[in-house]
C-alpha cells in the first residue's frame, strides 16, 4: 500500500478560493504593517507581522494542505486539522494585532464608505459587547468542540462538503473567540482580571479532557466511517482514534497551560497589581 504522503499527494488539490482568501489578507495585512512602519516605526514590531502570517499559514494547512486529503482516512489528521483551526492559527492570528493593520491595509475610500458606517452601526456595538465576555467566548468554542464531535454531526461532515468547510469555519471563528479574552488585541481592552483569564483557561480544559479521555480509553470506534477507508502503516481505526484522543488531551493541556503559566508568572512578580476583578 502506498505511503500516506503520496496518497495525501495523489488525492490533493489546491484549494484556489481558499488560498486565494488567505493570499489576499496577507496582503492587505502587510499594506497596513508597512503604512504604519512607516509613520511609526516602532509601533509594531516585525515579530507581530511574524505571527499572524503563522496564523493563516497555519489556517492554510489545516483546510487547504495535502493535509487534508487524509482527514477522511485518519481521525488523528482530523483532530490535527481541529487543534490547528482552534488552538494554533486563532491565537497568532491575534497575536498579530489584525484589527488595526488590517484597517491600516484597506483602502481610505472603502473605510470611509463602508467599513466605517459598518463599524459604528449597532449590530458591531451589541456583537462587540458579547466577544469582551469570557463567558460567552468560552461557551461559544466549548459547543462548537463537543457539538462537531456528537457522532451525528461529525458523520454529516465527513459526508458532506458543504458541512465539511461549515464546520472548518466554525472551529476557526470559535477559536478566535475564545483566545480574544486571553489575548485582547486593539481595539479590546482587558475587563477582566489575569486571575480570572487564568481560571478560564484551566476550565476550558476540562471538557476538552473529558472528549481526549473519551476518544482515547473507549473500547470501540466512535465514528464508524473509520472502519470503512483503508489503513496506513497497519493503524487500526481504533488505535487511530486512541491516537486523535491522546494528541488533543496532549496539546490542548500544554496550549491553555503556557499562557495560564506566563499570567500567574507575570501576576506573581507584581504582587497587588491586580486588585480589580
Amino acid at each position: 500500500m502506498q505511503p500516506a504522503f503520496q496518497f495525501a499527494l495523489d488525492s490533493w488539490s489546491l484549494p484556489i478560493p481558499v488560498t486565494v482568501a488567505l493570499i489576499l489578507m496577507a496582503f492587505i495585512y502587510l499594506r497596513g504593517w508597512f503604512h504604519l512602519r512607516r509613520a511609526l516605526p516602532d509601533a509594531i514590531p516585525t515579530s507581530r507581522m511574524a505571527t499572524f502570517l503563522s496564523g493563516l499559514f497555519s489556517v492554510w494547512l489545516a483546510v487547504a494542505s495535502p493535509l487534508g486529503a487524509l482527514d477522511e482516512q485518519w481521525l488523528s489528521v482530523h483532530m490535527v486539522q481541529h487543534l490547528l483551526l482552534m488552538t494554533v492559527a486563532p491565537p497568532l492570528i491575534l497575536l498579530g494585532a489584525p484589527p488595526l493593520l488590517l484597517l491600516h491595509g484597506l483602502p481610505s475610500a472603502f473605510n470611509r464608505r463602508f467599513l466605517g458606517p459598518f463599524l459604528r452601526s449597532s449590530f458591531l456595538e451589541h456583537i462587540g459587547y458579547l466577544v469582551r465576555e469570557p463567558l460567552f467566548c468560552w461557551l461559544a468554542a466549548i459547543i462548537v468542540l463537543i457539538g462537531w464531535h456528537v457522532p451525528a454531526a461529525f458523520s454529516l461532515g465527513l459526508q458532506s462538503h458543504l458541512w465539511h468547510e461549515v464546520e472548518h469555519v466554525s472551529f476557526l471563528v470559535a477559536g478566535l473567540l475564545f483566545w480574544w479574552p486571553v489575548i485582547s488585541p486593539w481595539p479590546s481592552v482587558p475587563r477582566h482580571s489575569q486571575w480570572s483569564i487564568v481560571l478560564y483557561l484551566f476550565l476550558a480544559t476540562l471538557p476538552c479532557d473529558a472528549l481526549s479521555a473519551y476518544l482515547a480509553f473507549c473500547d470501540r470506534v466512535v465514528y464508524p466511517e473509520y472502519l470503512s477507508v483503508p489503513r496506513q502503516f497497519s493503524m487500526t481505526a481504533l488505535q487511530d482514534q486512541e491516537f486523535a484522543g491522546a494528541l488533543m488531551w496532549v496539546f490542548v493541556t500544554f496550549a491553555y497551560l503556557l499562557p495560564a503559566v506566563y499570567f500567574t508568572t507575570s501576576l506573581l512578580w507584581r504582587p497587588g497589581a491586580e486588585e480589580q476583578g
